[in-house]
């Protein structure tokens, strides 16, 4: 008869000291980590348009910035910036790049604007395009002058903070940067109530203004827990083509722009100011190697001009406008600069 195996004590010796279990194995290129794994990359909590700020107490405002929206991933091994389609621009933002290290061996995900200030400390898109220069695809093209606005912070040192309601996240990334007044800064919260603010706004030729719900998580997409309300309207439309200039040899007269109604692009109207005198002949040349090939134009021409030359839509172009015409044409409208595909610029539908 086979005996039955002998039980193993509860403690084989009653001094020695009860040991846990191993844990699992870290991952080398985290070591510090003890919690949630740092996540590769985060789809951005994006503002809702308004027309009127929202009421209550829960609400934080701040100015709007005219940049681009960037995620800084800082560890130790390294820093990576990655803009709003996931594209890494580290190589394009030094500065940046060079005071998230500075921050010290924390591991986080800052979330904030990279923007280059005029003479009067306004956020100037032109400007940071000038810096960045006509193509993301340009490895040289570096906006050393440029800074971060940071206002939210997603991940700290092995904690994920999405879950976290923004007031504290914000208390998080307040003491992180604390003092610091090189190329990443707080984006400051206004206490002041939003009309005053918006009438600031206005007064000083900013944006606008953006308000967050303190008490929700950070959420992707376009939930509500974030908004902002414009000054001017500003969006994205492709170039279609352009008139020749009649005072300016090798330059041009008007832009026409074009937007998405479902699947087809229609004609929304020309833009003939806002151009900066020096990026004016090298657009062109862009626009006359976009040349259109075909008979029909890329839009019904409408009233576009008679003497459009047409290009490939191609090319995205940030406008800010006024308002829309009875016939869906933009209204005073003016050219910002080129948007590029690599921040996920989103060319306006119609519908």
């Amino acid at each position: 008869m086979t005996k039955p195996p002998r039980s193993k004590p509860l403690l084989r010796d009653i001094d020695a000291p009860i040991r846990s279990q191993p844990q699992r194995k870290r991952n080398p290129a985290q070591p510090q980590l003890l919690f949630d794994p740092m996540p590769d990359r985060v789809e951005p909590a994006l503002a809702k348009v308004k027309q009127r700020p929202p009421r209550g107490d829960q609400w934080g405002w701040e100015a709007k910035w005219d940049g681009y929206r960037l995620a800084v991933h800082a560890e130790p091994q390294g820093v990576r910036i990655l803009t709003r389609g996931g594209h890494d621009w580290t190589h394009r933002f030094p500065d940046i790049a060079e005071a998230a290290r500075a921050l010290g061996p924390a591991t986080m995900i800052i979330d904030g604007e990279a923007v280059v200030l005029d003479a009067e400390g306004r956020s100037d898109f032109g400007l940071l395009q000038k810096s960045l220069g006509a193509s993301g695809n340009k490895a040289g093209n570096r906006a050393s002058n440029a800074m971060l606005y940071a206002f939210d912070l997603l991940y700290l040192d092995g904690h994920d903070l999405r879950g976290v309601e923004y007031g504290s996240r914000r208390r998080l990334l307040e003491d992180l940067l604390n003092g610091q007044d090189g190329a990443i800064q707080i984006s400051e919260e206004l206490d002041a109530d939003p009309d005053v603010l918006l009438e600031h706004a206005r007064r000083f030729g900013l944006e606008g203004i953006v308000g967050k719900d303190r008490d929700q998580p950070y959420r992707s997409g376009r939930t509500g827990d974030w908004v902002k309300i414009k000054c001017v309207e500003s969006e994205a439309f492709f170039i279609v083509g352009y008139e020749p200039s009649t005072a300016l040899t090798g330059g041009f007269a008007s832009l026409v722009l074009a937007a998405y109604r479902g699947d087809e692009l229609v004609h929304v109207g020309n833009v003939g100011t806002g151009f900066k005198e020096a990026g004016t002949a090298s657009l062109r040349k862009m626009l006359d190697k976009l040349a259109w090939k075909r008979k029909q134009p890329p839009v019904e021409p409408g009233d576009a001009g008679g003497k459009v030359i047409w290009v490939q839509p191609t090319l995205i172009a940030e406008i800010e406008f006024r308002a829309w015409t009875a016939d869906g044409k933009l209204r005073h409208a003016s050219y910002k600069g080129l948007r590029e595909r690599q921040d996920n610029a989103v060319v306006f539908r119609l519908d």
